[in-house]
């Protein structure tokens, strides 16, 4: 597995101090949070910006002309050029605020889906999706007649990118991948399959959830025609999150829902659409969390995309080399180049009793397929256990999880 070269310099401490939530026990425990890939811990700032938001400067936005209004306009539009210069957009308004990966998903599928695949078309997407970017694309292909394609994923858990040239064609019309894997922690080599898309003028899709908190994301310089962000899981609130899409194939699609703010005149005969961002991003949006989304996407950034993702790399290779030392504990998922997340099955043992005793030393972990049914079948397993990291997370919490394991796998003997 290959690490990071940079060793972090940060204060993990002095850090951990900065999300309440940590400060608790569970079971009569101190709580270990280590099912970060499911959503990770917000730092007080972010919580501290919700509340200013509702005891402050709760108004609707855009359409006030009242102070109330005008500034939480201000702040909201504030994290719409947050996230343009983090993920290195062009255009301001090629930032559309959705509820998270799965409504960005959703969008492309059934807006660009529905405007511009027909039968026969073809759509890739990769072995190890989660559910959120399978199922769109079932839907749109059974209703336009367009087949679904999949990329397969090899042992170790990597895409085979000899497959993936053999099965694109100039029937491909879409493209839809993650940048990393909620399962095995892989990070795909997005770029080179971005290219190979393009090269058969494919639009390509990137799931960017489990790789806006780790890795530096530069839309321009991959050349993505649309990247998923969800807020939750970049020390955010949930329910939020973007689409990024290019302004030239946002400007083409069709609105995904009608209603308010979408519009520039409705009357009885016919409707007229707004200006990008505005035509996908109808009714009364999610203000408050959209804004301290902005805190969120600050304190990344005062840390620094490359402390954080070789703390975490750090923390990786000490959870690699602990739990392959422990008899009966089998990692699934070995990729070379990976986030912080490690899956693990214990021979003998269902994943919902580990998670469940891990649970009663208060560490939480997650159990269960991980909404990757496709891939725990392609392993043989119904699912694993799955510890993931973030930049609070410590290596005397990784020998709290190894001790805990050792403990379990005495019942084995």
């Amino acid at each position: 597995m290959e690490t990071l070269a940079i060793k972090s310099t940060l204060d993990i401490s002095k850090i951990r101090k900065q999300f309440p939530i940590l400060n608790q026990q569970v079971n009569g425990k101190p709580l270990i949070y280590l099912d970060n890939a499911a959503t990770n811990q917000k730092p007080q700032r972010v919580i501290d910006a919700l509340t200013a938001y509702y005891e402050q400067d709760n108004a609707n936005i855009h359409r006030g002309i009242h102070t109330l209004a005008e500034r939480a306009t201000k702040a909201y539009e504030a994290t719409r050029n947050s996230m343009q210069t983090f993920i290195g957009a062009k255009h301001v308004e090629e930032i559309i605020f959705t509820r998270g990966v799965t409504e960005s998903v959703n969008l492309v599928a059934s807006s660009y889906g529905r405007a511009f695949l027909k039968a026969g078309d073809e759509v890739i997407i990769s072995g190890m999706e989660h559910h959120s970017n399978i199922v769109p694309w079932q839907m749109i292909c059974e209703e336009k007649g367009a087949i679904v394609k999949v990329i397969p994923v090899s042992e170790v858990g990597e895409l085979d990118l000899d497959s993936y040239q053999k099965l694109i064609s100039n029937k491909t019309k879409i493209v839809a991948v993650n940048h990393a894997s909620n399962s095995l922690g892989t990070i795909n080599p997005i770029k080179e399959i971005i290219d190979i898309a393009h090269q058969q003028d494919a639009v390509v899709l990137i799931d960017g959830a489990q790789a806006s908190a780790h890795l530096t994301i530069n839309v321009q310089e991959l050349d993505c025609d649309f990247y998923c962000i969800s807020s939750h899981k970049m020390y955010g609130p949930t329910g939020t999150g973007i689409l990024y899409g290019k302004k030239e194939l946002l400007e083409k699609m069709p609105p995904y829902m009608g209603g308010g703010e979408m519009i520039k005149e409705v009357t009885f005969a016919k409707t007229t659409y707004n200006d990008l961002p505005y035509k996908f991003e109808a009714g009364t949006p999610n203000i408050a969390d959209v804004i301290a989304l902005n805190e969120a996407i600050s304190f990344i950034n005062e840390l620094g995309k490359e402390n954080i993702a070789a703390h975490e790399a750090e923390l990786l290779a000490y959870t690699t080399e602990k739990l392959s030392n422990i008899p009966h504990v089998k990692l699934i998922g070995t990729a070379k180049n990976k986030v912080g997340v490690q899956s693990f099955i214990v021979d003998g043992i269902h994943h919902f009793d580990i998670g469940q005793m891990l649970d009663a030393r208060g560490i939480a972990v997650r159990t269960g397929h991980h909404c990757t049914q496709p891939l725990m079948d392609q392993f043989g397993i119904e699912g694993t256990v799955r510890a993931s990291y973030a930049i609070y997370n410590t290596k005397a919490e990784v020998d709290q999880l190894a001790e805990g394991l050792e403990r379990i796998v005495k019942f084995l003997k």
